[in-house]
């Protein structure tokens, strides 16, 4: 369909200032015009006279790589303003993968991306084996927003050792037999390869995720395979052992650019995550493209006992991960544990979630009468008021509620002035939705709208058309997706509409509608007008609209 929106204050995604008054023309799902008072006919032209116009927004952290099976939408991003999502990040993936091992990936994405067990049985479409099967499966059943994949390495590790992946490094031959999985997945348009040594991506019952056993060797031969394309970049979230001056220097064996995840603020360690730019910031200096991803939501999660994500971490609660019901509340009640815990909470630590700031969480839905009048007040205040622990009072009440009690815990990132120095960072790269993952934990899909809000207008920590560069341009720029994150004639007619003065994310509210009638957490969009994918509307300002599930494209052709 050919349209024409006309006098929008336009953002070109570029970083430059809005443009007021400008006209866009676009055809056959292409930008075919941008200029004041265009002179062009249309089948629809649309007034946007007191709102702004930006290319749709680039979400290069999320998860939907099992929800896109079934859901084509991979709600609720599209409707947040998203038109571009790389998926398979941090290397949790479900292509390759042989039909043998299919429960078990399952069961870890159920554990590791806090996924529905009953949703992922019921909901994913199995119809691949390969990831050049699951690509051409995407193109069949059709996409919404455009797709980007990682090469995931769990989840070739577990395709080639398969439980072995759990257990020890890999052997020479194995890992030639990976490396040659990664070169036929990037040879099908994988836009990278994707990792995690970080020590909370633990699988099911709390065994560490497959590519937490790669040693060095073997990282840095499925890096080099990936790069012998001539292209892709590498993505992992990092754990202690793959610090920046080993990651400089695999960028340097590799020449390819490395993202790093997660870089998020911790109060008990506040110039952390700031060094960690620093340092970043210092190898590129060397000539070394790394990037720190940063985010701009705090990380709110809700939980109760029976998966305490913030919690799984700690060595002491590794017991607990193998455990249910009745057992599990037989060990949360031992005192030996709880001063397990008590003492590594007190122990230095490195990168884990909660560090124990009690004041952070609280009780939020309680299951029975006994606690309701305890909903919405902090673990450290009423711990106080009873003269007990905050750790034996959470276990306590869970345990009492047959740990049904629904906890949220502010875990990283709630120091505004610390997030707003990270966000601006020249090294930093904004993302870390999550979107697809951790669905009854939270529901930060709407990041954009949330950088465009409350970081750019409300608090004024960087101009709005420096937050559109940072949600479009520069991420299509740092994973070589051409022809979109601009404005521009010949780019795709990825766009959003939105009202400055009100855009934002909506309050989060839960739903039941994932197979098997499993919940989620989800946002609304606040002040968006209308979003469009490759030039077809799927959002006005009523909302989401009914649209078809080939607007988008499995995106494969990625510049060097």
């Amino acid at each position: 369909m050919n349209f024409v929106i006309r006098n929008a204050a336009l953002y070109d995604g570029s970083g430059e200032d809005a443009q007021p008054g400008t006209d866009v023309s676009i055809e056959e799902g292409k930008i075919v015009a941008v200029g004041p008072n265009l002179d062009v006919g249309a089948a629809e032209e649309i007034d946007a006279t007191g709102l702004a116009l930006m290319p749709g927004i680039i979400d290069t952290h999320t998860h939907f790589d099992a929800q896109i099976t079934w859901d084509s939408g991979v709600r609720p991003s599209p409707a947040l303003g998203v038109t571009t999502v790389v998926m398979g990040n941090c290397g949790f993936t479900i292509a390759p993968c042989k039909e043998g091992d299919r429960d078990l990936v399952m069961k870890n994405l159920t554990q590791v991306e806090g996924m529905s067990l009953d949703a992922l049985r019921d909901g994913i479409d199995w119809s691949f084996e390969t990831f050049p099967e699951y690509v051409d499966m995407l193109r069949t059943k059709g996409v919404v927003p455009n797709v980007a994949c990682f090469l995931g390495h769990s989840s070739i590790r577990t395709y080639v050792m398969g439980p072995a992946a759990t257990e020890r490094a890999a052997t020479k031959e194995e890992i030639d037999q990976m490396c040659a999985i990664v070169e036929q997945g990037m040879a099908a348009g994988a836009i990278g390869f994707a990792t995690s040594t970080a020590p909370q991506h633990n699988g099911w019952g709390g065994v560490p995720m497959p590519s937490r056993l790669a040693d060095d060797d073997e990282l840095l031969a499925l890096v080099q395979a990936m790069a012998r394309s001539g292209r892709g970049i590498f993505m992992l979230t990092k754990g202690n052992r793959t610090d920046v001056p080993y990651l400089e220097e695999l960028a340097s064996k590799t020449g390819r650019p490395i993202m790093i995840a997660a870089l998020l603020h911790n109060s008990t360690n506040p110039t952390g995550t700031l060094d960690e730019l620093a340092r970043i910031a210092d190898a590129r200096a060397r000539g070394h493209e790394l990037w720190g991803q940063v985010s701009c939501c705090p990380l709110t999660m809700d939980f109760t006992l029976k998966s305490a994500y913030p919690l799984e971490s700690f060595e002491s609660w590794q017991p607990l991960m193998k455990l249910s019901g009745d057992d599990l509340k037989a060990k949360l009640k031992d005192p030996a544990l709880r001063e397990a815990v008590k003492a590594e909470l007190a122990a230095p630590a490195g990168v884990r979630l909660f560090n124990g700031e009690w004041d952070k969480i609280e009780i939020t839905e309680a299951a029975t009468e006994d606690h309701r009048s305890l909903e919405h007040r902090s673990l450290a205040e009423i711990a106080e008021e009873r003269d007990t622990d905050p750790l034996d009072l959470m276990l306590d009440i869970a345990i009492d509620e047959d740990l049904e009690t629904i906890f949220t815990a502010v875990l990283l990132n709630s120091d505004e002035d610390a997030v707003g120095k990270m966000l601006v960072h020249p090294a930093a790269s904004v993302a870390l939705s999550d979107a697809g993952a951790h669905l009854t934990f939270f529901c930060d899909a709407g990041f954009g709208l949330r950088l465009l809000g409350h970081w750019a207008r409300d608090l004024g920590k960087m101009t709005i058309a420096a937050a559109v560069h940072e949600l479009t341009g520069k991420p299509a720029g740092i994973y070589g997706i051409a022809g979109r994150g601009l404005i521009k004639e010949g780019y795709a007619a990825d766009l959003m509409l939105f009202d400055p003065a009100t855009v934002g994310r909506g309050a989060k509210r839960r739903i039941f509608d994932l197979p098997a009638g499993a919940h989620r957490l989800t946002t609304a969009a606040l002040g968006v007008h209308g979003v469009w994918i490759n030039g077809t509307r799927i959002v006005d300002a009523d909302g989401p609209i009914k649209h078809p599930n080939d607007t988008g494209e499995v995106l494969t052709g990625f510049a060097a």
